[in-house]
């Protein structure tokens, strides 16, 4: 990733990233896309992360300062702004690429969810973004024309049975995307969500089921599923000046699986299975 061409599309630009957590994660690939381009950013996730995950490496690589914050806990996001404004002054880019849901990881049925479980859920996964975006634009470190984005997944409008409260706080997410992007647009400030595919992730090993989920979009998208560094270049873009006019939309980077039916290898995979049940 970090030795493929450079574009210069961040170039004087700085930002936040939120959510790397080790070379496996989305956040992470965005973050050395980032650097690739230009870009200056400070990284920031919950202290019990920056624990278990190997952020310093990622500090090293990218010259980039940590941040420890809990997105739960206000005075800690405003206190972290407040950093980040000490050392940056303004900041053109965020990313939040946090998402976290206590039910899926104790196995907890959505019939039978755990509510203060689910509002942790819907907390760190979604209204977290609310809370970065008043605390980031109290501190004034968002500049003029900056551009936010927020990882979100299709299950926001389709639902997967495995992706159980989380398909609620992404639906959240987006809502909450264009609820604030309409309120900033007056300053030229982008806010937008990138849908992105199954991608092979930590957090993404972490739901039942996932390895059906990542092959059934991967044989019924066109293009196949994108992988993390394809999603990193394509945040880049949101990122940069090329873009300027885009917002408040939920974008799809999932090879085309939105908008497919199914496809013949799908068909023929299921004909094959189910051939004997249909008297074929």
């Amino acid at each position: 990733m970090a030795e493929q061409k450079s574009y210069g599309l961040l170039e004087g630009k700085k930002g936040l990233i939120f959510g790397a957590l080790d070379e496996r994660s989305i956040a992470w690939r965005i973050a050395l896309a980032c650097s690739r381009e230009g870009g200056e950013f400070a990284l920031s996730n919950a202290p019990v992360a920056l624990r278990f995950g190997d952020l310093d490496e990622l500090s090293e690589q990218t010259g980039s300062s940590i941040y420890p914050c809990d997105v739960t806990n206000e005075d800690e996001i405003e206190e972290l702004m407040e950093n980040v404004k000490e050392e940056y002054g303004g900041i053109d880019f965020m990313l939040h690429a946090i998402g976290m849901s206590p039910n899926i990881r104790k196995k907890q049925e959505y019939k039978e969810l755990n509510y203060h479980w689910m509002q942790q859920t819907l907390d760190i996964s979604a209204i977290s973004l609310h809370k970065i975006l008043r605390y980031a634009n109290d501190a004034g470190i968002l500049n003029d024309g900056a551009s936010v984005v927020a990882l979100s997944y299709i299950g926001a409008q389709r639902i997967f049975s495995k992706y159980s409260d989380m398909n609620d706080a992404k639906a959240l997410l987006e809502s909450i995307a264009r609820n604030y992007g309409s309120r900033l647009a007056d300053r030229g400030i982008r806010v937008n969500t990138i849908s992105q595919a199954p991608t092979k992730t930590s957090a993404g090993g972490g739901i039942k089921g996932f390895d059906a989920m990542y092959t059934f979009a991967d044989k019924i998208a066109p293009l196949g599923n994108p992988s993390a560094d394809e999603c990193a270049d394509y945040c880049v873009t949101l990122f940069s000046d090329l873009t300027r006019k885009v917002t408040m939309q939920n974008l799809y980077h999932d090879g085309g699986f939105v908008t497919a039916g199914i496809s013949e290898e799908m068909i023929n995979g299921l004909t094959e299975l189910y051939g004997d049940e249909e008297g074929d």
